[in-house]
């Protein structure tokens, strides 16, 4: 019963997300008929690789932080290794995209499928938690960077109009916001003393709330030394990585190539319609764009994405027309991409639930 019931919440959620871009949807059909259908087609392997590389941030550092962990018996290694073949990491990150996109929870649908997806391999729930960060931490940076060199590069072929230097300076806080934000992360899971403040806080905070709004009917959500653990194996993760610095090094090489890669996929979008000049527009919206989709809680982003992708190419010279061709396309491809790669997968993966997971995989869902 529960796996049906499942089957069917997920069903109704990708309808929900199909009949949302359905104007975006009739739309980009009419402008892929002035498209060069080769650099379309080739977004397919260039998605496919995408979400491999997303996966990859996550097993590169399991794997290397397998390799540092001291008198771990060789039989063992050689099983978790085997574990983390090219197909299986793929097939996760399939699911992690889909389930992303096609639940409406700001993202921590994902953390919560990927931290129950990860358990088979031996990850808590803290430790998953690390990594999903990390990966955020690594592919904000990488498009942060991406956006200084975008900008710099209209600077000096002067392709910034007298009216489109707030989109510059709203970018430029955006910039400083997101890596200021970072750093107090970081500051944060680096000190236990900090880390016991934080758990502290927002256990009392979510209490509260929790108290508040049932009236005084449930007064407690959170067990504050349930809380310390998890942000405790965070805190293990963070002082492994900075004391071995070399584990770091693959999933920010993976990061790297993630990040170019969703600003490619506008790019092949443009190239295809014979625009391959606007790439540092695309880049300067998609990092400002990426910060008001990670908040809005429609799967996706979808709606506050686009809207605010379309405005921002257009403020930096775009034609309206060309943005609004490209925005579309680009994310009814994504948007198929995304359904047909990893719905399949996710169902498969939800069928193999035994009967004490179901409820641990609903719970994590639910947080």
């Amino acid at each position: 019963m529960f796996r049906k019931n499942l089957t069917v919440v997920t069903l109704i959620l990708v309808v929900f997300v199909v009949w949302a871009a359905r104007d975006q949807i009739f739309e980009a059909v009419n402008y892929l008929a002035n498209t060069n259908l080769f650099f379309v087609l080739l977004l397919i392997p260039e998605q496919l690789f995408m979400y491999y590389c997303a996966g990859q941030m996550f097993f590169s550092y399991m794997a290397a932080k397998a390799r540092t962990t001291e008198n771990r018996p060789a039989k063992k290694q050689d099983d978790n290794t085997k574990s983390f073949s090219s197909w299986l990491l793929a097939r996760i990150s399939f699911e992690l995209n889909f389930v992303n996109h096609a639940i409406p929870s700001g993202g921590f649908a994902g953390l919560g499928y990927i931290t129950w997806r990860l358990k088979a391999f031996g990850s808590s729930a803290g430790q998953t938690s690390f990594m999903y960060a990390l990966r955020y931490v690594i592919t904000i940076l990488a498009n942060q960077a991406q956006t200084i060199i975008a900008i710099i590069a209209l600077m000096i072929v002067g392709g910034i109009s007298d009216g489109a230097w707030w989109v510059i300076g709203l970018t430029s806080l955006v910039c400083v916001g997101v890596i200021l934000g970072v750093v107090a992360i970081i500051l944060i899971a680096s000190s236990k003393k900090r880390i016991a403040w934080f758990a502290k806080t927002i256990t009392k905070f979510a209490n509260t709330c929790v108290r508040k709004l049932t009236f005084g009917h449930k007064r407690q959500v959170l067990q504050l030394e349930t809380v310390e653990t998890y942000f405790l194996d965070i805190y293990k993760d963070l002082a492994t990585a900075q004391a071995n610095k070399k584990i770091l090094v693959h999933p920010i090489i993976w990061g790297v190539i993630y990040s170019f890669l969703e600003v490619a996929t506008y790019w092949l979008v443009g190239i295809s319609m014979g625009h391959p000049e606007i790439l540092p527009q695309i880049m300067i919206a998609e990092a400002v764009a990426s910060v008001i989709g990670a908040v809005m809680l429609t799967p996706g982003g979808v709606g506050g994405y686009e809207g605010a992708m379309i405005l921002f190419m257009s403020a930096l010279g775009v034609d309206a027309g060309l943005a609004t061709a490209v925005v579309i396309t680009t994310r009814m491809v994504v948007l198929v991409g995304t359904i047909v790669s990893g719905y399949g997968f996710y169902q498969n993966a939800i069928s193999k639930i035994g009967k004490a997971e179901r409820v641990k995989i609903m719970q994590e869902v639910d947080k």
